[in-house]
């Protein structure tokens, strides 16, 4: 008896497996409550077929009468989401988008395309890759539009272009590095070792900033809450806080000046140190210009206060360290103008389609300041594209979304009427005091507004905040894998919200974000002591860690009202 049991429930499970997608269509529209919408208005998003990984991941939970989590699982991969391009040759793109496209508008559906093949992508992290420079990448972009026709299709134009600049790259790449070359050169003077005293002078600025100057990036192990606390849990941000311009020039530091207007004093040690004059004519007299009259008038225009009193009375705009500015490049490097040139012409291309929309990258509330964002979407071209994209790949809330794309839409239009984006109000002040700028700023019209869409598929528990034990490893990474997230709100049109066109599910739920060997040698992540798949693989565990923890919940066997 027990034996013919088995075999029944080893035969169920095999049909199971085998009929799921066609049993459970049901489940999955209930899944996805855009598809059941019976408004006519609602624009339904189009299903790319599922990955073949996933399919087995369905069917080996059927196979063990896991019946819940199966189902789950293929509503998850059944949902709507965006098809990401990248890697292809310009005729493979080409032939794939249009297929995309084709059968996204049989179905009468709107397909959402990832476009992710700037050159330097992912600052050479686990998504390295991109087109070879700007001519490969505008052969490939005009394939992209040659692929999409006249096709009505939404563009999500390069996840973190923008919010990664190749300059961000290079301070990050180069922060650790800096400090080490930095260090033997000073180290040849005895001067380097105040330590204690160049940290109290780096920390004293961010413990006495008032709520209206630009606050210090969110610290990327911080809870979700209000975006002044918020975790910086995106790829680049680790390049934004590295960084730090205080700490990178500790002399700069030193010799920032009193409430007097001079500068603060310094050891003897420190001043052969850093003082050229004297270690350039090498002269053991304290006062040499009282020994060498003669040579006053030949140094007329470079008197001895002039190379250290400048720079605090008057700070180069674009000089981080004397802004204050923790998250907007100071230079603009060659790589960095090419990846404006390279977003220009994207955008002038794909908006020229007439039924394309196209969305830039903005980061996450958790990432920039409003007033470090804005320029670079400005020089991207935002005046010419449809909108910008929240949270792609990221955790960030619904709410902290909402109100991070209120304040930059609401500063973009300020800066189109000639407002300097400095003034604009910033994530990290009280809403008290947001709100009454936006009073005073914002439009009242929200067509006069650039809309944007955000990526709701991994948010529904909000960013990870790493335990203790955590920390310790160098680099935490808390966006790459993080244990324990959620599918967040289901993907649609219907947003509720006069500025959010779309809620989407960017990034593919189930995918890796890659190794994450967080500062470690590898090959395991410290944190889920396992050999995460390369990035863009199928990641079993995370995809049942989404389903079971989503929210709203996946009720895959709910009733179906009306049927």
């Amino acid at each position: 008896m027990r034996k013919r049991r088995k075999i029944l429930t080893v035969s169920t499970a095999v049909v199971a497996a085998a009929t799921l997608p066609l049993l459970i269509s049901p489940v999955v529209s209930a899944a996805v409550p855009e598809d059941d919408d019976e408004s006519s208005r609602v624009t339904r998003l189009y299903s790319p077929p599922p990955d073949r990984d996933s399919y087995r991941q369905v069917a080996r939970l059927a196979w063990r009468g896991d019946l819940r989590d199966s189902a789950g699982l293929l509503a998850m991969v059944r949902t709507p989401h965006a098809v990401w391009y990248g890697d292809e040759t310009p005729e493979q793109v080409t032939r794939l988008v249009r297929r995309t496209t084709r059968s996204a508008g049989w179905q009468g559906r709107l397909p959402v395309l990832a476009l992710y093949n700037i050159p330097g992508r992912d600052c050479g992290s686990y998504s390295s890759g991109g087109a070879d420079g700007l001519a490969a990448y505008q052969a490939w972009i005009d394939a992209v539009a040659e692929g999409i026709g006249d096709r009505k299709v939404l563009i999500v134009l390069e996840p973190d272009s923008l919010a990664l600049l190749p300059s961000d790259c290079a301070d990050a790449s180069i922060a650790e590095e800096t400090a080490v070359e930095e260090q033997p050169a000073v180290e040849e003077q005895p001067a380097v070792v105040e330590r204690p005293e160049q940290t109290a002078v780096e920390e004293r600025p961010a413990v006495e900033a008032s709520p209206t100057e630009l606050p210090p990036l969110p610290d990327p192990d911080a809870s979700t809450a209000p975006p002044a606390a918020s975790a910086a849990s995106g790829t680049g941000q680790e390049a934004a806080q590295a960084t730090d311009p205080q700490s990178a020039d500790p002399q700069s530091a030193d010799s920032r000046p009193d409430a007097s207007g001079l500068p603060a004093p310094m050891p003897s040690e420190a001043q052969e140190a850093a003082d050229p004059e004297p270690s350039a004519s090498r002269s053991p007299a304290p006062e040499p210009s009282a020994e060498r009259p003669s040579t006053l008038p030949e140094l007329p225009p470079l008197p001895t206060p002039e190379p250290v009193t400048p720079d605090p009375v008057t700070p180069d705009p674009e000089d981080a360290s004397a802004s204050g500015d923790l998250d907007t490049p100071v230079v603009e490097d060659p790589e960095t103008a090419a990846r404006y040139s390279e977003i220009n012409y994207a955008v002038d291309v794909l908006s020229a389609l007439g039924n394309a929309a196209v969305y830039l990258d903005a980061g996450h509330s958790g990432w920039h300041s409003v007033s470090s964002i804005v320029p670079r979407l400005i020089k991207a071209g935002i005046d010419r594209a449809t909108g910008f994209a929240l949270n792609v790949s990221h955790y960030q809330t619904d709410q902290d979304s909402a109100w991070y794309g209120r304040l930059i839409s609401s500063c973009l239009a300020y800066a189109d009427e000639g407002g300097d984006p400095e003034d604009c109000a910033e994530q990290s002040w009280s809403r008290r005091h947001a709100r009454r700028w936006l009073r005073a700023h914002a439009p009242d019209d929200p067509a006069r507004m650039k809309h944007y869409v955000t990526d709701t598929s991994r948010n529904g528990q909000g960013p990870w905040t790493p335990r203790a034990a955590t920390r310790r490893h160098n680099d935490v990474q808390s966006w790459c894998n993080p244990p324990g997230r959620g599918l967040g709100r289901r993907p649609t049109t219907r947003t509720g919200e006069a500025l959010l066109d779309a809620a989407l599910w960017v990034k593919t739920p189930g995918e890796s974000d890659g190794r994450c060997l967080r500062g470690t040698d590898g090959p395991l992540d410290p944190v889920r002591g396992t050999v995460n798949p390369e990035a863009g693989e199928w990641f079993p565990e995370q995809a049942l860690e989404l389903v079971r923890y989503a929210d709203p919940a996946v009720n895959a066997f709910r009733r179906i009202h009306g049927r």
